[in-house]
């Protein structure tokens, strides 16, 4: 088991990879209306590649998250990784619209395994009691990406062009790649187990390769072998069970609401205060500090709460080692922390339609209430994916997945309303009606706080059923690992 200082720097990591796949969609934003003129087509064209974007970015993780679940982090990883470089260069390199849309779904299709492959590795290396610090760390990097983003494009499109932007992207994924292959050793319990067992010598950071030597490294062929290894696909497995379904269709809900409120601020700024492409990525910095107390806040918290309920029920929390959730309320220790930032949208989306509304909008309280959607998105995210590990901790990186897959597909469809919403019935309707989504929406969650533990037992039970059938071992919920 890793100590208290390598959890740290892994979820870090994590996070820092995790960046690639918001960070290529928001980075994009500043460019748009540059690129439709150097590329000679509409802004609704290039509005179609972010659409387009967001598809494959729920597409390729159910495959990747299978592929990290079944042979390990590492490999995933540079997998992901080397697709978006070669992507990041042809973008930089080409010069018309049909290369930039295949060539954005190829990139997508790199950048979106990463946050699943990040969730992967913090759940590996943590505990129940824990796992809401770590998440919380490793998720900022893809909470960040959608605030940093328009600020790190607008000032390469003002100073350098929009092919700027995808060099960066190139040399950021570069020092990624060379980051994991030197430092990250495997995590992932399908292969290593708790850590005892040794990963194939292909699969070792090199830093661990050169300090013990070439002949000391262990050749292992075959680990775990009698381990169920989930499948490719296993995502949609995952996505199709009622306690996950609930959790994922909301958090896809929530989703497609911060997402109109994102497409829909660049333009606004533009015409309403004629802002520049540096001064439209400065306004996203209030929604980056939600992101940032969020993270470092909710974390805590969701342990905290977690730590509560055991002591209540008298359930001894052992570092290092999983907490069994026989009988124990998880859901209702997650949720707990997570539904009050889930109104928390609710209430300030509604207020924010209508101050946007406005010939001149106060924009510091614009940016007040765009802090407030940042926090509440980001908190209770942080709250589902920890939640959904709970309940699924043989496959992290396929629930993420899950998770992403229909996020991603929701998203993708709030950005394609954003401008039949604003144009039909306006800002301040748009917000109502993004608050009523909500706020129905979130009666998916209180489901699962209520059913949760009934669905989550029948789930298990089936797990030893098979157990016993094929003398597979799997880590469920209520079954300490090995």
């Amino acid at each position: 088991m890793a100590s208290s200082t390598e959890k740290v720097f892994y979820a870090w990591v994590a996070s820092v990879a995790a960046f690639a796949s918001p960070v290529s969609t928001s980075i994009y934003y500043p460019a748009l209306t540059v690129l439709a003129k150097a590329l000679n087509t509409s802004l609704q064209n290039i509005n179609l590649s972010i659409t387009t974007y967001m598809i494959f970015q729920a597409l390729a993780p159910t495959f990747v998250g299978g592929i990290s679940d079944r042979y390990g982090r590492r490999p995933a990883y540079f997998l992901c990784f080397v697709i978006y470089i070669a992507a990041n260069t042809g973008l930089a390199l080409q010069s018309s619209y049909v290369a930039l849309l295949i060539l954005r779904m190829i990139q997508s299709s790199g950048s979106s395994g990463t946050i699943s492959l990040s969730n992967g590795v913090v759940s590996d290396v943590s505990t129940r009691s824990e796992r809401g610090k770590y998440i919380g760390i490793a998720a900022l990097g893809s909470n960040l990406g959608p605030t940093l983003g328009p600020l790190i494009g607008g000032l390469l499109v003002h100073f350098q062009g929009w092919r700027a932007i995808f060099w960066f992207l190139d040399i950021y994924a570069v020092v990624i790649i060379l980051t994991i292959a030197l430092f990250i050793p495997e995590t992932c319990r399908n292969i290593v187990g708790n850590g005892g067992v040794p990963p194939q010598r292909w699969n070792v950071p090199l830093i661990s390769f050169l300090r013990r030597g070439k002949k000391e490294v262990p050749i292992v062929t075959k680990t775990l072998s009698n381990k169920r290894r989930p499948s490719l696909i296993e995502s949609l497995h995952i996505a199709r069970s009622r306690e996950a379904f609930c959790l994922i269709l909301y958090s896809g809900l929530q989703s497609a609401g911060y997402f109109i409120l994102l497409a829909g601020l660049p333009s606004q700024l533009e015409t309403t205060f004629h802002y520049n492409s540096i001064q439209v990525g400065l306004c996203y910095i209030p929604m980056g500090a939600g992101i940032l107390i969020a993270r470092q806040i909710v974390g805590r918290l969701i342990d905290f709460n977690f730590r509560r309920h055991a002591k209540k029920l008298g359930v001894q929390i052992v570092k290092n080692r999983q907490t069994s959730t026989e009988n124990f309320p998880v859901e209702r220790a997650r949720l707990e922390v997570g539904l009050p930032l889930a109104y928390l949208g609710c209430v300030s989306v509604v207020p924010y339609g209508w101050v946007m509304r406005m010939q001149h909008p106060p924009l510091p309280l614009a940016l007040f209430l765009l802090f407030c959607n940042a926090l509440s998105m980001s908190g209770s995210m942080q709250c589902l994916q920890v939640l959904l590990v709970d309940c699924h901790p043989e496959s992290p990186s396929s629930t993420s997945a899950a998770a992403n897959l229909i996020r991603c597909l929701l998203s993708a469809g709030g950005v394609a309303l954003v401008e039949p919403l604003l144009n039909g019935i306006g800002r301040g309707w748009t917000g109502m009606l993004i608050s009523a989504v909500y706020a129905v929406g979130s009666l998916l969650w209180w489901a699962v706080w209520v059913w949760g533990a009934k669905w989550r037992g029948e789930k298990e039970r089936k797990l030893r059923e098979k157990i016993s059938v094929d003398g597979s071992e799997v880590e469920v919920g209520n079954v300490e690992p090995k």
